[in-house]
């Protein structure tokens, strides 16, 4: 297995290759994040999530893998249950080549991914409900009473196989980023208070991997949650969350990441002040500075939804001469977000999604005059 994670050192190393990038902005640093503001992050990162469970796939991500990390992108996101296993597996076999090549070190790139969901192996089985009773069930991994629609967990014997599985899938020693994976799916089946005795108890297995060099900071990847109304069932506070993490390993914790769709159609994260801190309403973006916490934007083009249609105006706006650039630029503009992803499956979405990339982000008076009216 490839040793190592991200570092100060390495990812500044890395951004000196791209004295293009550089200039204009595209690597940032993680505000008032302990540890995690050392590195120096891209501010487009590489997605893994759509896309066919097949051969040919599997050789197109691998390459715009490779691609991405030869022409400017140090954050690559994935999760086990991608493509039945198949993208973590992609993101092993691209960084083993870049390394093995002389082209990368280990310490160059943030690698996150995810567990929650209970994943297929490389193809959909022929009775799959069969096949996660048998494999995960009745096996002892995965306990039946926490497992919430026939389909999440997050018992600690759960997140211990998954991330074993995420280390050889990957070939890593250590994860940068565990993500609980939409934590929210269990709000659905059992209480508040079941749910944060449940996230505790995995905060308490994630803390003991930290201290076994298995991950280095671990975190929420929601769909959701975050962006819910304080009042719905599924709602995620991150108050809470960080008292769990607290409680567990005090103000040392290693709770550092949350992940949240963050695009034109999905703006909760800066528009709606519906996270708590000491008594006080504000947006997600503006608290999780406050708690310690980096916010990485998901579904940046909201699955293709934004690559056509916007507005005139906002294109010119944003500098930007299409609906996709625009969309890209909207989000990774966003103040105290370290990171926007993009699923990017093939090496022309790579080379498109990138020169975005060769302009500054906008300054935050004119990006935040986008939400004002005239």
């Amino acid at each position: 297995m490839i040793p190592g994670h991200a570092t100060a050192s390495g990812t500044v190393r890395y951004r000196n290759r791209f004295p293009q990038f550089k200039a204009v902005g595209h690597f940032r640093q993680s505000g008032r994040v302990p540890e995690v503001n050392e590195l120096w992050l891209s501010s487009i990162g590489l997605g893994t999530y759509l896309g066919d469970a097949d051969d040919a796939a599997d050789r197109a991500y691998t390459d715009a893998i490779v691609y991405a990390v030869q022409q400017g992108i140090n954050v690559l996101d994935t999760a086990i249950n991608y493509r039945n296993q198949r993208s973590e597996r992609n993101v092993g076999t691209a960084l083993k080549q870049l390394i093995d090549a002389g082209q990368l070190a280990r310490d160059d790139v943030l690698v996150c991914t995810k567990a929650g969901y209970m994943p297929f192996d490389g193809d959909v089985p022929r009775d799959p409900s069969a096949y996660l009773r048998q494999e995960y069930v009745a096996s002892g991994v995965a306990p039946q009473q926490e497992i919430a629609g026939g389909m999440h967990c997050m018992a600690p014997s759960y997140l211990a196989d998954q991330m074993e599985r995420s280390r050889r899938n990957t070939g890593l020693e250590t994860l940068d980023v565990f993500y609980v994976h939409n934590p929210e799916t269990q709000l659905g089946h059992v209480s508040p208070d079941v749910f944060y005795q449940r996230l505790r108890r995995a905060f308490e297995f994630l803390e003991g991997a930290v201290c076994d060099g298995k991950i280095r900071w671990y975190g929420a990847a929601t769909w959701n949650g975050f962006r819910a109304n304080p009042a719905d069932r599924g709602y995620l506070s991150l108050e809470k969350m960080i008292a769990e993490a607290e409680e567990v390993a005090g103000e040392g914790h290693h709770f550092r990441f949350v992940q949240l769709p963050f695009n034109l159609s999905m703006l909760e994260a800066y528009a709606y002040g519906n996270q708590m801190r000491e008594g006080e309403a504000a947006s997600l973006l503006l608290q999780a500075q406050e708690f310690g916490v980096a916010v990485v934007g998901s579904g940046t083009l909201y699955q293709g939804n934004l690559v056509q249609g916007l507005p005139q105006q906002l294109k010119e706006t944003l500098g930007t001469a299409n609906d996709a650039d625009a969309a890209i630029q909207f989000a990774r503009s966003a103040n105290n977000l370290t990171c926007s992803l993009v699923g990017m499956g093939r090496k022309e979405h790579v080379q498109a999604n990138l020169m975005v990339a060769e302009r500054p982000p906008l300054a935050r008076e004119e990006w935040e005059s986008l939400f004002t009216s005239k």
